[in-house]
């Protein structure tokens, strides 16, 4: 079966490339209907990664966060018409202490191979979970990411300690905004903080408890365990800020990403007897809870709509393009494809 593949070739640069795809291997082929650009795809399209990295993983497609529509599926495993949401880690192993999206040996699309950016694209059987019926494709276009919060807060619940009165998220940002959603129907008895530097975007966490301005943090504040949603050069002062702000003993989960190595307050780690952790990318598990919760708790959709940014019917690659460029222009939310391919 011939295939259309998508492929960044250069900074701003898609070409088509051709492969085949063999239909008597054990997978499942799926055509793609609504993906999401992530941070990650925008870091590879501007061309603001290392030279070293670009030219180690270029020509790639692009996308991990995506759903689409089963056209073969020879085990039965899937009905042709069932839509499925796509799993972008790929294990070649397991390891019964490290996770799938852990172990070095596991590639991740739009990152070790090509992404979904696909006119179809073969997956094993376990990477793809259906989707029920009913739940908003173009929100579930980004259940990976939704998954990576899940994965991290399921994280947070075995690692932290049981004095849970009042929890501090640091971020204002679409992982932010996405953690404290799912924080808040995971523990809902739990007094939901989050620091924020955008007065804006903190008025839209109308389910927290309460939100500060990093600037303007009241004296005295403390929280039992502090999560990191920031990333990038400001992760810094946000980790600085939950080591200030958190009880002794406290846990505090990192899941913001930085390109370059952050200076944190050892010292009171050390004096608090502090625990960190980091969480990144989910697994096969993270994305079955993931639709669990969207079916026990139909709030998430509703609160997830509101980082619905762009929608943008893709046909050509001029089309992708405009996708992507629009998506620079965005101060928050998503930017979903409606992949017509």
């Amino acid at each position: 079966m011939l295939n259309s593949v998508y492929r960044l070739v250069a900074p701003r640069r898609f070409e088509v490339s051709f492969q085949d795809i063999d239909l008597t291997k054990d997978q499942v082929v799926v055509r793609p209907t609504h993906l999401s650009i992530c941070h990650a795809d925008q870091r590879y399209y501007q061309g603001v990664r290392p030279a070293e990295v670009l030219a180690q993983k270029l020509p790639m497609a692009l996308i991990h966060e995506g759903i689409g529509d089963v056209i073969y599926d020879p085990s039965g495993t899937f009905q042709a018409g069932d839509t499925v949401i796509m799993i972008p880690n790929t294990p070649v192993e397991e390891d019964e202490v490290i996770a799938e999206n852990y172990l070095r040996s596991s590639k991740f699309r739009a990152s070790g191979f090509d992404g979904f950016m696909q006119e179809h694209v073969a997956l094993p059987y376990d990477r793809a979970v259906r989707l029920p019926e009913g739940i908003d494709k173009v929100i579930a276009s980004f259940t990976e990411l939704v998954s990576v919060s899940v994965h991290a807060l399921l994280r947070f619940d075995r690692i932290a300690h049981k004095r849970r009165d009042a929890v501090g998220i640091w971020g204002d940002g679409n992982l932010g905004y996405i953690t404290a959603i799912l924080f808040k129907a995971m523990f809902p008895e739990t007094k939901l903080y989050i620091f924020g530097v955008s007065l804006e975007k903190l008025s839209s966490f109308t389910f927290a408890d309460a939100t500060y301005p990093v600037m303007d943090i009241p004296k005295g504040l403390l929280v039992d365990h502090g999560i990191e949603c920031v990333g990038g050069d400001a992760s810094q002062k946000a980790i600085n800020q939950i080591i200030d702000h958190i009880q002794p003993e406290g846990t505090m989960a990192i899941l913001g990403v930085s390109e370059y190595p952050v200076p944190i307050n050892t010292r009171m780690i050390l004096e608090k007897g502090l625990r960190m952790f980091g969480s990144s990318r989910s697994g096969r598990a993270d994305f079955e809870k993931t639709v669990a919760l969207y079916q026990s708790n139909p709030e998430i959709i509703s609160y997830l709509s509101n980082i619905v940014g762009a929608q943008i019917q893709v046909r050509n690659i001029k089309d992708m393009v405009h996708a992507f460029e629009t998506d620079i222009q965005k101060s928050m939310g998503k930017t979903i494809m409606i992949w017509d391919k």
